[in-house]
């Protein structure tokens, strides 16, 4: 059942894993996303890591306390979303290439 398992390289393989999962996480800090709402009128930026970097809003929301809040969180909302797709879709990349049963393709 086991027969193509090769328990030797499991651990190089994983160590792999590690190092290219950090190189991924530093260059996700790179990677700038931006959502916006309202036409326009709000927009958020993140890093791949998530971190929110840069907000703007249009100077007509500034009167409209309400319209702003509803406005800022969708934008937020979506641009996690971004991040959360961008990293599973690094993270399947990362896969891709690693066989760790050792089986021929």
């Amino acid at each position: 059942m086991f027969e193509g398992l090769d328990l030797g390289n499991m651990g190089k393989m994983l160590e792999q894993m590690q190092e290219k999962a950090k190189a991924l996480q530093e260059e996700a800090k790179h990677v700038e996303l931006t959502a916006k709402s309202g036409g326009g009128l709000v927009a958020v930026k993140a890093n791949g890591a998530g971190e929110i970097i840069d907000v703007e809003i249009d100077d007509s929301l500034l009167e409209d306390k309400e319209s702003l809040q509803i406005l800022l969180i969708s934008a937020i909302n979506d641009v996690i979303k971004m991040v959360e797709d961008n990293k599973k879709s690094q993270a399947l990349g990362m896969m891709g290439g690693l066989n760790p049963f050792g089986f021929s393709k």
